[in-house]
């Protein structure tokens, strides 16, 4: 088992570290630029190149049934439920089969009124209680992952 972080913009990664040190679970930190992680060996800086979807191509090509990711990008959280990993946002959101195709038909259409100058207000605010939600959906993932299931 193993956690890949989509780690440039994700305020979560201190929980990721907590938690995978608690389960002994390996986490791979993917981010385009320096990314401060504390030393130990079940963690892995992974600094990619500059330039589109880099971070997410490195993320998808190793993401597998063993996987869980943890993103905010509907599209990598596509590709990676494709290839059989578990994905979860950074306020415990649990992407899956069943919802991830209203996620990106979403994503779309907030793109196409962006586009036509469409002024559109973002994703909420993060809040204390996203992070207990985080904390909660990822222990849940991975005793899921453990029981084989």
């Amino acid at each position: 088992m193993v956690i890949h972080v989509d780690a440039d913009a994700c305020p979560v990664k201190d929980e990721v570290y907590k938690v995978a040190l608690r389960h002994g679970l390996p986490v791979n930190v993917v981010a385009n630029s320096f990314m401060r992680v504390p030393q130990h060996k079940l963690f892995t800086r992974v600094t990619v190149p500059d330039g589109p979807d880099v971070a997410d191509d490195w993320i998808a090509e190793r993401a597998d049934a063993n996987s869980i990711v943890i993103t905010a990008d509907i599209l990598l959280a596509e590709r990676c439920l494709q290839s059989g990993a578990r994905v979860l946002s950074a306020k415990g959101k649990a992407f899956t089969e069943n919802s991830i195709g209203q996620a990106v038909a979403t994503r779309a259409i907030m793109e196409d009124l962006r586009g036509m100058g469409e002024q559109t207000s973002g994703p909420a605010a993060f809040k204390p209680a996203d992070r207990s939600n985080f904390l909660s959906a990822l222990e849940v993932e991975i005793q899921k992952l453990k029981r084989g299931r």
